[in-house]
């Protein structure tokens, strides 16, 4: 199936094809041309092009799906129908998706070759999973024939060398003309952003340290609720104290108990094995327990001097009162330009030139390698989650607890009083 009928009659005609080159299959199976169908009579077992109206699609016992061209699906329903459910009752069903990369990262094909780069790097594990990409990467130089080789590894065998070299020397004479190149022919998504954070900088960052050498430390929250059965973030901030010192972080992340094995099979993320190292906590129920996280802020008042909690009001507004009958202070931020931009750059700034430390908490890290920016003409930039598919939540929170300690962690804590008594005039 395709995204019409006459491109998935196209992987049809090379079944076809293969039937009749065939002697063994050819006397078995009948090709039915005019329905694009070939029938194996004895089992009632058929190969069919399918059209994409997905509503017609539902109640197929399928064992196995091509999906060609993946990028041309104008959303995910078809992909959905074909895919959650319908081979379910086979021992060994199997999907095969081919495709070219596409020009919309908000499409069912972006979201798989996301998940597949995800794989590669380690982002994410699926055994189930089986890829193969064959592509050039963004920073390569794609007038080069090396990287068309590794694009294209049957180039001068299936695809004429002077057919790639005619398409690139019309590319570099008619600029509108590149990205077709790019992604047609090294398989490049030409209108793909690229992830923010280069993670080499961020993993220079790491920093041995524990949570009791920062105790009694002035420092500064970011909240960043999520719906009651998604990941919430808190992630601490501590200014530096002297021109040596770093802006170290501190993160804690929580989901809901009865949630977690469904997750870690729906997302492919290791939820468990990170809740099972300390890294990530669960709260009793199918639902975020608000009052546990309530409790475990407390209890890190007790132990750091949280000067701010900067939360968005979308979504808190209960908590936000809780904590500050609490006794913290509670600082309303804006998920806009005005208010993200600022931290977003700072970030990076302070990531760049290592006066960032972090401990290497992999839900962190994972987070921050997901993030996305969205850019306003005036140049002011925050992240996108519409375009960041996967979780973002703690970079969130950091960017938010980083504008509070830059703001606010530059002001000295000393008082003169606490040298002198007070004057009297």
């Amino acid at each position: 199936m395709a995204a019409d009928r006459q491109q998935a009659a196209i992987v049809f005609d090379v079944a076809a094809d293969m039937v009749q080159m065939c002697p063994a299959l050819n006397k078995r199976v009948k090709i039915l041309t005019s329905q694009k169908r070939i029938v194996y009579t004895p089992t009632n077992s058929f190969y069919q092009v399918l059209s994409a109206e997905a509503y017609s699609k539902h109640g197929f016992n399928i064992h196995g799906v091509v999906f060609d061209e993946l990028h041309t699906q104008p959303n995910r329903k078809l992909f959905d129908v074909m895919t959650k459910g319908s081979g379910d009752a086979r021992m060994q069903p199997l999907y095969f998706l081919i495709t070219t990369a596409g020009t919309d990262t908000n499409s069912i094909c972006y979201e798989v070759h996301s998940k597949a780069k995800d794989i590669i790097e380690g982002r994410k594990h699926d055994p189930t999973f089986y890829l193969v990409i064959y592509g050039a990467d963004e920073s390569e130089d794609w007038t080069s024939p090396k990287v068309w080789k590794k694009a294209n590894p049957s180039l001068d065998k299936t695809i004429g060398m002077d057919k790639v070299v005619a398409a690139c020397n019309s590319a570099k004479e008619t600029p509108g003309e590149e990205n077709a190149f790019r992604q047609l022919r090294l398989n490049q998504w030409v209108k793909q952003v690229v992830r923010w954070m280069p993670m080499e900088k961020w993993d220079k960052c790491k920093i041995a340290f524990d949570e009791d050498d920062l105790a009694g430390r002035v420092c500064y929250g970011g909240l960043d609720l999520s719906s009651t059965t998604d990941i919430t973030a808190f992630v601490l901030v501590f200014p530096p104290t002297d021109e040596d010192d770093f802006y170290y972080v501190l993160p804690y992340f929580w989901l809901p108990e009865d949630t977690l094995p469904l997750r870690v099979r729906r997302d492919h993320v290791p939820y468990d094995l990170w809740e099972r190292q300390g890294f990530l906590q669960t709260t009793e129920g199918n639902v975020v327990h608000y009052g546990f996280i309530e409790n475990f802020i407390d209890e890190l008042g007790r132990k750091f001097h949280i000067k701010e909690i900067a939360f968005d009001r979308w979504g808190a507004v209960q908590m936000s009162q809780n904590l500050e009958d609490m006794g913290f202070t509670l600082v309303q931020f804006s998920q806009g330009y005005r208010d993200m931009s600022p931290p977003t750059k700072e970030l990076m700034k302070l990531t760049l030139e290592q006066k960032l430390a972090h401990n290497g908490h992999p839900v962190l890290r994972w987070m921050m390698d997901n993030i996305f920016i969205k850019r306003d003409p005036a140049g002011n930039i925050k992240p996108d989650k519409e375009k960041s598919t996967e979780k973002i939540d703690g970079t969130v929170a950091l960017i938010m607890a980083l504008d509070r300690a830059i703001r606010c962690g530059c002001v000295s804590e000393d008082s003169i009083y606490d040298s002198r008594d007070l004057l009297i005039l």
